[in-house]
């Protein structure tokens, strides 16, 4: 039995330990009012931006003024350091990689140069130096028309309000280079006014009208896939104009879009081997989603490439927009429970899959191509030529619009499967035929497939002489951007005093 003495000796320990716990207590109270009350005042202020921004405001340094967060993870799309099995943010030389590519745009610009873009944050530095845009050339001409900077910058809504969408379009490219400085930034997807998205380019919403729907007033989750789908589509350069132009009257899948050219006759070049008169798919990423799982169950672009993420009491969106591959946690595990190494597993395992189709339809039209260059000149009809062309056409259509993509893979597998499997049988019929013209015209000759093992062999074999036009694109970047900059600059500085 405890004595008096004992129970005596322990109250002083007990009283220190009932203050210590209530001075714990009092200081996470403390500590967790102090919270709120910081939420509350991140809440306010996010709400009231400290500026106003005008309409069509293209420098995205002046939103971020009022929306930092968003802003500072914008700003972290300069990080270009990653890289997925296939992909990632890093500048890939795609001809380098594929050059099977080179013959198969043989005669276009592609085959010059193809370099997989580096995100939004670069998107006007990497159209200014590609060889497509800027040689050979006359400096302030240009091969290409305006229409090429459309998705560049939120320079071109601006611009476009000012002169008119077919003013902007009917020019040369170089005419812009000075006005289009920012990159694709926050005047492309938002009101500046309610922060609300809107569409800033006409080309959609003249495609939709054409189809009977009117987007204005589409509900926000869909919105969230509009605005992406403004770029990431396929399109084409309607008539002299150059007008930027959706081929999604019939339907939005690969065949819907290849009648809708064959109907109009349309080609972007004739081939340089075979003739055929071909089509580039630019990259329908928008259509080649919409066939995906994630499209059915109602996921949009943003939810997986701009998550939500959460600092103090506020809840925004990640403008860091980047691949889901390199946000595992934030993009994929919002819905998916599997580990981060599964996810990405499975992801690869898709795209293996399919690049091996993809490189064995690759090796049918490089042949299917050189075949028919030599059916030429062994003197082949146009009759006889005919079919082999359309096969042609309609074969290396499907392939790029596989291809061109961004995310096929993943996005619809099944699709680009298929895509691909139906671009194989048409490649094949083509070379079928080739080989009976070549048998009726007597010609024992031995065709002879070129070493395509990197990019310089098959641009030496398609004829690029391409030291001549990398002096071309060095003198266009040492002279004219400059130029182009310092105009530019002139006209920030009379903006800034407006």
């Amino acid at each position: 039995m405890e004595s008096l003495s004992d129970k005596i000796r322990r109250k002083p320990i007990i009283g220190w330990a009932l203050f210590i716990v209530t001075i714990l207590i009092v200081f996470l109270l403390g500590l967790l009012a102090s919270t709120i009350i910081e939420r509350r005042v991140e809440t306010v202020y996010v709400g009231k931006p400290r500026i106003e921004i005008s309409e069509y405001e293209p420098r995205n340094e002046v939103w971020g003024k009022a929306y930092p967060r968003e802003y500072e993870t914008y700003s972290q799309m300069a990080d270009t350091t990653f890289r997925s099995m296939f992909h990632g943010s890093a500048m890939i030389d795609a001809l380098e990689f594929d050059p099977r590519m080179v013959v198969l745009w043989a005669g276009y610009g592609f085959s010059k140069d193809y370099t997989q873009a580096r995100g939004h944050f670069y998107a006007v530095t990497d159209i200014r130096e590609t060889l497509r845009t800027g040689g050979p050339m006359e400096p302030e001409q240009g091969p290409m028309p305006s229409t090429c900077w459309t998705c560049k910058s939120p320079d071109v809504p601006r611009i476009m309000r000012e002169i008119g969408a077919e003013d902007f379009y009917d020019g040369p490219w170089a005419e812009m280079g000075p006005q289009i400085v920012n990159p694709i930034g926050c005047a492309d997807c938002h009101d500046p006014i309610t922060m609300d998205l809107r569409i800033s380019r006409p080309a959609l919403i003249e495609a939709f009208n054409r189809r009977g729907r009117d987007i204005s007033n589409a509900p926000l989750q869909e919105m969230r896939t509009l605005v992406c789908a403004q770029c990431h589509v396929e399109y084409y350069f309607k008539g002299s104009g150059q007008y930027l132009t959706y081929p999604w009257d019939y339907g939005f899948n690969v065949e819907d879009m290849e009648k809708y050219y064959d109907d109009l006759q349309f080609s972007d070049w004739e081939h340089q081997i075979s003739k055929a008169p071909m089509v580039k798919a630019q990259h329908p990423g928008y259509e080649i989603f919409m066939t995906g799982i994630h499209a059915q169950r109602g996921v949009a672009c943003a939810d997986c490439h701009m998550p939500f993420k959460s600092e103090g009491g506020q809840k925004f969106t990640d403008h860091k927009i980047q691949s889901p591959l390199n946000n595992i946690n934030a993009s994929c595990q919002v819905c998916h429970r599997e580990s981060e190494d599964e996810l990405k597993r499975n992801v690869y395992e898709r795209q293996m899959k399919v690049a091996e189709q993809r490189f064995r339809l690759e090796d049918n039209l490089v042949m299917a191509h050189i075949e028919a260059g030599i059916a030429w000149e062994e003197g082949a009809t146009e009759e006889a030529m005919e079919p082999v062309l359309k096969h042609i056409r309609h074969a290396q259509w499907r392939w790029d619009f596989a291809v061109a993509s961004h995310g096929a893979s993943f996005h619809s597998p099944l699709e680009i499967m298929r895509i691909i499997s139906s671009a194989m049988e048409r490649v094949q019929e083509a070379r079928i035929i080739l080989a009976r013209i070549l048998a009726k015209s007597g010609s024992d000759r031995e065709i002879e497939y070129p070493d395509l093992s990197t990019k310089a062999k098959a641009q030496a074999y398609i004829g690029l002489e391409m030291e001549e036009l990398n002096r071309e694109k060095v003198r266009f970047l040492e002279e004219v951007i400059p130029r182009w900059e310092e105009q530019a600059e002139i006209r920030e500085q009379k903006y800034r005093q407006y």
